[in-house]
């Protein structure tokens, strides 16, 4: 009796911590927030039916640090730093936007270029669509 006990405590057992591994993996895959890059824009002028985000940020510096967009009063969308070449793109109608570093990134607001930032300076402010 007491080796059935105890084969049924290791099956016990081994079966919480698969169970307890599932859980984390499915917990950390739905908590990542990281986005694809958006295609980068044609040469070609862009056609009147394409819609323009409303933020667009585009990382030019190795390491991007901290890049927040969020909807305000609402979901947070973007919380990470960026690598170079990476860009993202919201079109939501309104949009906070914070820059811990506003010289490693170039945003654009409505399709029109945003003054660059000062390097090192942090930045936050808010966007509206059209």
């Amino acid at each position: 009796m007491g080796l059935a006990r105890l084969a049924l405590v290791v099956l016990a057992g081994a079966g919480l911590v698969t169970l307890l591994v599932i859980g984390g993996r499915a917990l950390l895959s739905a908590l990542d927030t990281r986005q694809t890059p958006a295609a980068a824009p044609s040469s070609a002028a862009p056609s009147t039916s394409a819609q323009v985000p409303t933020v667009r940020i585009e990382c030019v510096a190795d390491t991007c640090p901290l890049v927040t967009v969020r909807v305000p009063g609402g979901d947070v969308l973007q919380y990470r730093d960026m690598s170079r070449g990476e860009e993202v793109s919201y079109f939501d109608p309104e949009l906070d936007v914070v820059l811990s570093d506003a010289g490693t990134v170039r945003v654009s607001v409505n399709g029109k270029q945003r003054a660059e930032g000062k390097p090192g300076a942090r930045e936050a402010f808010t966007v509206r669509g059209r």
